[in-house]
């Protein structure tokens, strides 16, 4: 089975299954596919992560990118920057998910690697009809840059990405020669071009001559990390997430402080009051320790402490509150999942982070890269402040849940904060609720976004959002749903059947077989 946003690449991972590939193959056929059929929220210069059950244990690995060694808090200050900037070289840091591909080939694969990149390849050079939602994000992302046309640090985006002088519309068939021939690349190197070869040279040559901070140097010096992933039990399941510098742990904090309560039903207002309390709570200590960890005050144990939660708990009252952090110490992204026949599973995700993400393409290349430095803060106090060599705080979060020791599967809601919020809301509907995997995902969702500020869906119960307004939350409802996240689900039964469910949010599909 193979489970994400877009229903060409769920096909190309499902032939990978057909072909006799196990469900590492197609996770990495699937995530090859993303940044030619999602460009809008992936491309070839993407972080990623990825959680992988494999031989009765589960792996991870943080395949996000340093920032380069001129990359600086006053180099940036120099520049004029009085924040981080989100768009443009600072944003840049280097990109590590052609790296993840490479890894998990290795480490796991059973294909030759070069076969799972032929369907992107393919998809890139014989193009494809553009879907809907990913053609709205396109058109708004060509409305946002349309002030930069004449920049020719992004000129090479519009070539690229609007040919015509336009983004493509629904059902318009769009191709990138660029993007077939670095895949090529890639499938021709296993990779290493990126970062230690030809396509690394191009990107120096591209940085050097626009005013970047990237060299050749950085991408030589870059390699991924296989972690050990982190935990929590809730209510008798483990949730798995990656360690910082990726804030999966604010979801796990989040459900140590909610499995102190007893909910009456999913619509409770109470119920909903207590989870967005117990997210601020997270989410707070959340932005204020977690970093690379090297540079973290803290540990992920300290945070995860169930007795620290209970401290956390203990602040929930009756009515909303500002979010403040406490003291452990003291006590536009896509996501995939992949099963196969053998019990591998694989949770992966892959972003730009803030959608095409900085605006720079590499030029006869297809790299977007991404504008993962944009989450660093220039304040010099901050743990999370940017620094040459270090990792940021990282938004995007592949999740997994198991029982007993026997995997139960993968899970994940992209979208840049939404993530731990979707990840509670996820695990929530499933454990305490009774939810089937697609009831979950179809379930109106809410997100804190700041302050004393939550948005709802339209279909968020009206007369509850009445009583949160009286416990004193600023409620709004937003006119689409493309913020509160797109997400997928693979479980698997005691009896082996694998269920599956695909987000409604988006254009996504269950591919089986």
């Amino acid at each position: 089975m193979v489970c994400t946003s877009q229903p060409l690449a769920a096909a190309a991972g499902l032939d990978i299954l057909k072909q006799g590939g196990n469900a590492i193959d197609a996770a990495i056929a699937t995530a090859a596919c993303m940044p030619v059929l999602e460009p809008t929220s992936n491309g070839l210069g993407s972080d990623s992560f990825a959680l992988v059950w494999t031989g009765g244990r589960l792996y991870g690995l943080n395949a996000s990118g340093n920032a380069p060694a001129l990359l600086s808090a006053q180099a940036l200050r120099e520049a004029g920057h009085t924040s981080m900037p989100r768009f443009g070289w600072g944003a840049v840091t280097v990109p590590g998910a052609v790296s993840a591909w490479a890894s998990l080939s290795e480490r796991f694969g059973r294909l030759p690697f070069e076969s799972l990149l032929a369907p992107a390849i393919s998809y890139a050079e014989e193009g494809y009809p553009v879907s809907p939602i990913t053609a709205h994000l396109w058109g708004r992302t060509f409305r946002d840059f349309s002030e930069k046309l004449t920049d020719d640090a992004y000129r090479e985006w519009f070539r690229v990405f609007a040919p015509g002088g336009h983004a493509p519309q629904p059902g318009e068939i769009w191709r990138s020669p660029d993007h077939a021939a670095t895949l090529r690349e890639l499938a021709a190197t296993r990779c290493e071009s990126f970062y230690r070869g030809a396509l690394a040279e191009r990107i120096d040559a591209f940085s050097r001559s626009t005013g970047g901070y990237l060299r050749a140097e950085d991408l030589a010096a870059y390699h991924n990390e296989w972690v050990d992933p982190i935990s929590t039990n809730y209510r008798g399941y483990d949730v798995w997430e990656i360690p910082p510098n990726g804030h999966g742990i604010v979801a796990l904090m989040a459900l140590n402080i909610l499995e102190g309560f007893t909910f009456r039903g999913r619509d409770d207002t109470e119920t909903f009051h207590r989870q967005l309390e117990a997210m601020k709570l997270a989410f707070a200590d959340g932005q204020r320790y977690v970093t690379d960890p090297r540079d973290m005050r803290v540990t992920a144990g300290q945070l995860l402490s169930k007795e620290y939660a209970a401290k956390r708990r203990q602040l929930i009252g009756d009515s909303a509150r500002a979010p403040e952090a406490g003291d452990p110490a003291s006590g536009g992204t896509i996501y995939l999942c992949t099963a196969d026949a053998e019990g591998n599973m694989v949770s992966y995700i892959q972003s730009n982070y803030v959608g095409f993400g900085s605006g720079l393409v590499v030029p006869g290349t297809g790299i977007a890269l991404h504008n993962r430095g944009y989450n660093f803060s220039l304040d010099e106090t901050s743990d999370n402040c940017v620094a040459p060599g270090k990792k940021p705080y990282h938004t995007i979060i592949p999740g997994f849940l198991s029982r007993d020791g026997k995997p139960v599967g993968p899970f994940g809601v992209m979208g840049g904060f939404m993530q731990p919020q979707g990840h509670v809301q996820m695990v929530m509907n499933t454990v305490d609720f009774g939810m089937n995997p697609q009831e979950a995902l179809d379930a109106p969702r809410w997100q804190w976004v700041g302050g004393m500020d939550i948005e709802v869906e339209r279909d968020f119960p009206a007369a509850q959002t009445e009583e949160l307004v009286r416990k004193g939350h600023h409620m709004r409802v937003p006119t689409d749903s493309y913020a509160f996240g797109r997400g997928q689900i693979i479980w698997r039964g005691e009896d082996g059947v694998l269920m599956g469910a695909t987000e409604p949010r988006a254009d996504g599909a269950v591919a089986a077989w």
